[in-house]
């Protein structure tokens, strides 16, 4: 299909899912082959919301609203100034993605797996806050979005990245 100015080209992939999912790792991998800037939404949460999740605890609403409102803003600057991006953001409930589809140039790509290869990711995973005991509450607070597109995480990264570029038809 050929894109017109009817049909904005995709200027952002936000590339969600559970932690452990691999978003950063893809994300990476999707913004160098693309040569567009990458972004970690864990970068926007405040110092109290890391400080809650290093603790184990899982974030309330009230934490998650101003964290949204600041991706919401960085998508929004990133499409006026022309400047592709991929962002890496858990984005679980629909009503988040919601918040962060600021135009049809956003498009999102689920990474899905099985919960206990996550969970064994998380386990490795050396220097994050993020620990596994809270993939269960991610897990009950995923809603699995309708039109995302979806990929399994049982295969390597580079894999996944020609996927999105291929079914999004990215260039």
């Amino acid at each position: 299909m050929s894109r017109t100015a009817q049909t904005p080209q995709t200027s952002v992939v936000v590339v969600m899912g559970v932690s452990g999912a691999g978003k950063t790792t893809v994300g990476r991998g999707l913004a160098a082959r693309l040569g567009w800037q990458f972004a970690d939404g864990d970068d926007f949460h405040s110092a109290d919301n890391v400080a809650k999740m290093a603790q184990g605890k899982p974030l309330e609403e009230c934490d998650r609203t101003p964290w949204l409102q600041s991706l919401r803003k960085f998508i929004q600057q990133q499409i006026a100034a022309n400047q592709p991006t991929v962002l890496a953001c858990s984005a679980l409930k629909a009503d988040y993605r919601h918040r962060l589809q600021v135009g049809p140039q956003v498009q999102f790509a689920y990474l899905t797996g099985d919960p206990e290869l996550i969970r064994h990711r998380l386990i490795q995973r050396q220097g994050h806050y993020m620990k596994a005991a809270l993939l269960k509450s991610q897990l009950a607070s995923l809603e699995v979005p309708e039109t995302a597109l979806v990929i399994d995480v049982d295969q390597p990264p580079e894999a996944i990245v020609d996927e999105i570029i291929a079914v999004l038809a990215l260039p």
